[in-house]
């Protein structure tokens, strides 16, 4: 009897170990994939920055002075050409195109949508 239980214990001390053993190079494998997530990171950010810096090196209002100037073709701004908001003129009325080309083709009368007046239409909900 005493034989049978040293062997459990002894089964059960190297199925323990053998546990531990593999939650350790679990653990190992997981601090590895986070230092390489962490790394990978950085590697971005650094990215990120040298795309700022050269997004604000082309940015550069004499750069694009030069560029305007080149390949613009533009002229000086004249004080003639600023004027008030009064001096505007008013905006033209807004026509329905669609709404005029419906009923050019006579097509208003066979909608079907429910007019309200008609009897056997659905009452409104007051």
């Amino acid at each position: 009897m005493w034989r049978f239980l040293h062997v459990v214990a002894i089964g059960a001390l190297i199925a323990s170990a053998a546990y531990v053993y593999s939650v350790k190079y679990q653990t190992i494998y997981a601090s590895e994939q986070i230092v390489k997530t962490r790394h990978l990171i950085d590697k971005e950010r650094e990215a990120i920055n040298l795309l700022r810096a050269e997004y604000a090196h082309l940015i550069r209002p004499d750069r694009l002075q030069a560029l305007a100037d080149g390949k613009l073709d533009m002229q000086p701004l004249a004080l003639s050409q600023i004027v008030t908001a009064d001096e505007l003129p008013e905006p033209a009325a807004k026509v329905d195109s669609i709404g005029r080309e419906i009923e050019s083709l006579g097509l208003l009368g066979q909608s079907a949508t429910p007019n309200p007046g008609v009897t056997g239409a659905t009452p409104s909900l007051r």
